[in-house]
């Protein structure tokens, strides 16, 4: 299946849109979503933590999830990172974990990144589960706005075929070699090479937010994509 889709021209950023929402079925799968009934109206009170999260109320105003939603999604968390936060060891552990014949170090740098929204070198609870928000119950247009912004490595505006490369080389390390037929070395230059000659509409070197997004949906496969995991919880 993985060499079919890095095998077909245009198709890697369908890679790393698939692997985005990936990334949140395996925060799913290792436990960091769990699906206890149990009551945690009392875990909310939050005197073993070091980081504070809104109340219930604000993140269900802010979120498309029920109150019983973040209720599951904090528990999950608090299991998994009892000071509150997550840092960008424990996603290159979770990854570590995930990928044991790759190395997802920087995949997984990139994506603490982006999910860091305010750059504080954390992850709140707050910050994962409007990230989890966008990415499992956005529209189309919030989710491509995420991807981009996952792309955009120096959160500049803009796209740089530097930066493309950098996501698509940090895929390959994480899982490329775990495909079969093994990928070869120059594989994501030459995907890169393609897909931004495609973006870069106006050539002028750089794919703006609006390139990026009208080349996505005009993509059936990436569109397809969009609705991958909207059933996770």
């Amino acid at each position: 299946m993985l060499s079919v889709i890095w095998e077909t021209e245009g198709l890697q950023t369908v890679g790393i849109v698939v692997l985005v929402f990936a990334s949140i079925k395996l925060l799913h799968l290792l436990g960091l979503i769990s699906f206890s009934e149990d009551s945690v109206e009392d875990e909310l009170e939050l005197s073993a933590v070091r980081h504070r999260p809104e109340g219930l109320e604000q993140l269900e105003a802010q979120t498309r999830f029920s109150r019983k939603e973040l209720q599951i999604l904090y528990r999950g968390f608090k299991n998994e990172c009892p000071s509150g936060v997550v840092n960008e060891e424990t996603f290159k552990d979770i990854y570590s974990q995930f990928f044991p014949q790759g190395d997802a170090s920087t995949y997984a740098h990139f994506l603490f990144n982006a999910f860091d929204t305010d750059h504080n070198g954390s992850v709140s609870f707050e910050d994962f589960v409007m990230g989890l928000s966008i990415l499992l119950r956005g529209t189309v247009q919030e989710k491509l706005n995420w991807a981009f912004n996952l792309y955009d490595i120096n959160k500049d505006g803009y796209i740089t075929k530097e930066e493309m490369l950098d996501i698509m080389k940090a895929i390959y390390d994480m899982m490329g070699k775990c495909t079969y037929p093994v990928l070869k070395e120059e594989t994501p230059r030459q995907h890169v090479e393609v897909f931004f000659q495609k973006m870069d509409k106006n050539k002028d070197g750089v794919v703006t937010i609006d390139e990026f997004i009208d080349c996505c949906q005009n993509d059936e496969n990436i569109m397809r994509s969009m609705h991958l995991f909207e059933n996770v919880l």
